[in-house]
C-alpha cells in the first residue's frame, strides 16, 4: 500500500501528459466553405405594382327607341362594328302607319292653311272699301295664324313619325366590339330593353386603385404622372405597348384609403376586352448608386434582416441592414453595406462574427433567386 501511494503522484503525472499529448493530437477545425458574391452599385429604378381591369373607353348600351318585335340580328357578336353601323332591325309597320297618319294630318292642315290665306286675301280690299267689317278681316287673319301654327306643330309631328320609322333600324353610336345580343330575335322590345353593349377598347382603360399617399405622390411629382405604365396579363405576358395615366376619380375611399386611377393603353388590333386582369407597373423613382445583393444573401430574422459580409481576412461579419423594394432578382440595401462588400450566398447558417470561412466566388446560378420566389419588382414601400 505505501508503495502503492508513492508511485500515486507518477501514475497522475503520466495520465495527464498523454491526455495533453491527445489533445495535441487533434487537428485544428477547418474553416467552413461559403459562396460569395460582390455588391453591385448602379443606378436603380424603383418600381411599384398595382392589380386593375380593362375597361373599354367608351362602353354603349345599344337600347331601341321605338316599341316593336326585333325581327333580325344584323352584326356578328363579338366582332368589331363601325360607328353606323346596321345591328339590329326591328318590326316597322306600327310606326310607318304613323307617319302615314302624320303624312295625312299635315295635308288637311295644309288645305286649311290655303283657304286661311285666300280668305284674308278677299276679306282685305272689301275691308278697305267699308264693304266688310273690320271684325270679319281680323277673324280671317286669326284663322290664317292658327291655321300655320297647326301646320307647323304637325310638320314636327310628320318628321317625328321619320325619325321613329328610322329608328326601327338600330345603329351602333360609336366604333368598338359589339357583344353578345341580350335579346332575342321575336321578343317585343322597347326604350328600356337593352340589345347589347358595344365599347370602344382602342385605346382601351385599366382601372386600378392606389394608396392616398401614392396619389398626393402623383400630384406632387412631374416624373411620376408622365411615367410609363408597363401592363401584364393574366397569362404572365407583357402587353408590347406602354399606357400612361389618364386620371383619378374624384374622391378618396373612406373605408380602403385608396382612390381610383385610370390608366390608358394603344388597342389597334383589339387584343385587349373589356374586364381582363391586369397588372400595372411604372418607375416611380430612381435610386443613384443603390448598393444591391443577390436575394439569397438576405435573411429575415424574426421581422430584421441580415446579411454576412466576408472581409480580406476571410473572417465573417453578421450585419443588420435596412432593406428597400426588391428589383429583379435583386435585394436594394438601404444601410449596412458600403460598395466593395463581399456577401455569402450560401453557408449563411453556419456562419458567426468573427469565423473564419473559406470564400468561393459565386456562379450565376447561385446568386439566383431561391426556388419558388418570384423575382419580379415587389411593391415599393411595401415592407
Amino acid at each position: 500500500m505505501k508503495h502503492f501511494l508513492a508511485a500515486f503522484p507518477m501514475i497522475l503525472s503520466l495520465g495527464l501528459l498523454a491526455c495533453g499529448k491527445s489533445e495535441a493530437a487533434k487537428p485544428a477545425a477547418a474553416a467552413p466553405p461559403v459562396v460569395v458574391s460582390p455588391v453591385v452599385q448602379r443606378d436603380a429604378a424603383i418600381y411599384r405594382e398595382w392589380i386593375g381591369t380593362t375597361e373599354g373607353d367608351v362602353n354603349a348600351e345599344i337600347r331601341p327607341k321605338v316599341d316593336g318585335y326585333l325581327l333580325r340580328r344584323v352584326y356578328t357578336e363579338g366582332g368589331f362594328v363601325r360607328q353606323g353601323a346596321l345591328l339590329f332591325e326591328i318590326d316597322a309597320r306600327q310606326v310607318q302607319a304613323q307617319l302615314q297618319q302624320a303624312e295625312a294630318n299635315l295635308a288637311q292642315a295644309q288645305s286649311g292653311l290655303v283657304k286661311a290665306d285666300r280668305d284674308v286675301a278677299r276679306f282685305e280690299p272689301l275691308a278697305a272699301q267699308k264693304a266688310l267689317s273690320q271684325q270679319e278681316l281680323d277673324n280671317a287673319r286669326s284663322a290664317q295664324t292658327a291655321a300655320g301654327a297647326t301646320v307647323g306643330a304637325l310638320r314636327a309631328a310628320v318628321e317625328q313619325a321619320r325619325l321613329n320609322l328610322s329608328w326601327a333600324r338600330v345603329t351602333s353610336p360609336i366604333s368598338g366590339i359589339a357583344g353578345i345580343a341580350q335579346t332575342q330575335v321575336g321578343n317585343l322590345v322597347g326604350p328600356q330593353t337593352v340589345l347589347t353593349v358595344v365599347s370602344k377598347v382602342d385605346p382601351i382603360r385599366v382601372r386600378y386603385q392606389i394608396g392616398e399617399q401614392e396619389y398626393l405622390q402623383l400630384q406632387r411629382d412631374p416624373a411620376m404622372r408622365s411615367a410609363e405604365l408597363e401592363l401584364t396579363l393574366s397569362d404572365g405576358s407583357i402587353f408590347p405597348q406602354k399606357g400612361h395615366v389618364l386620371l383619378s376619380d374624384r374622391e378618396v375611399d373612406v373605408k380602403t384609403g385608396t382612390i381610383a386611377t385610370i390608366g390608358i393603353f394603344p388597342n389597334a388590333a383589339n387584343v385587349l376586352r373589356p374586364g381582363q386582369y391586369a397588372k400595372i407597373r411604372a418607375a416611380t423613382e430612381v435610386r443613384r448608386g443603390a448598393i444591391l445583393v443577390p436575394q439569397r444573401a438576405v435573411n429575415e430574422m424574426q421581422g430584421a434582416y441580415q446579411v454576412a459580409v466576408v472581409g480580406a481576412d476571410n473572417k465573417a461579419q453578421i450585419r443588420s441592414v435596412e432593406v428597400g423594394p426588391q428589383i429583379g432578382h435583386m435585394w436594394l440595401i438601404d444601410h449596412g453595406l458600403q460598395p466593395g462588400d463581399r456577401v455569402v450566398v450560401e453557408g449563411f447558417s453556419r456562419l458567426k462574427s468573427g469565423l473564419v470561412v473559406q470564400p468561393k466566388e459565386a456562379s450565376p446560378e447561385a446568386t439566383a433567386p431561391v426556388s419558388g420566389v418570384p423575382a419580379s419588382p415587389s411593391t415599393a414601400g411595401s415592407r
